[in-house]
């Protein structure tokens, strides 16, 4: 890996952005995201952007309610921007591993790197085209909020560990 110093003057010109399909219901949720977005911006720009819930969803079938979270997922996609799914049928990695990934993505003159959350079922066949690659964060199914935590610590952690920073402990 590169060293603490070129790392972070690299971080600083790219931009990280989670999208997240609906908000949640839970402060502890919330408050443990916006800990670590707080935490993550020291090493580069990041944010969280939030996609409304989709109305309305009780007699809606699954694949219709997934086609609209997809179009409101790629309105905030441009040319340009490295889009990753956090997908159960993606890429598993150690810290370690996701942390050389994240290297790579910035080495490779990623200006923006786009991760997303989506709804309980998933993404729209559109999406999935769109993706440049896709995360899995564990063989285990955990609820689409609390990802948001999981997945904001990792990114901190991948960070503190490009930093040679004593966070992340082998």
């Amino acid at each position: 890996m590169a060293s603490g110093t070129a790392i972070c003057s690299l971080f600083r010109g790219m931009n990280i952005e989670l999208i997240v399909v609906g908000k949640t219901d839970s402060a502890e949720v919330e408050a443990l995201v916006a800990m670590y977005a707080k935490r993550i911006n020291r090493y580069c720009k990041f944010a969280v952007t939030t996609i409304a819930d989709v109305r309305n969803t009780r007699n809606m079938a699954a694949s219709r309610q997934k086609q609209l979270e997809g179009e409101m997922i790629l309105k905030n996609i441009v040319d340009g921007d490295f889009l990753v799914l956090m997908d159960e049928r993606g890429s598993q990695y150690t810290s370690l591993e996701y942390a050389q990934w994240l290297q790579k993505r910035m080495l490779s003159g990623v200006k923006r790197l786009v991760l997303v959350i989506g709804g309980p079922y998933g993404f729209s066949d559109d999406v999935y085209s769109r993706a440049d690659g896709k995360i899995s964060l564990s063989k285990m199914t955990f609820s689409h909020q609390i990802v948001r935590a999981i997945f904001a610590e990792q990114l901190y952690r991948a960070f503190t560990i490009l930093h040679n920073e004593p966070y992340h402990h082998e």
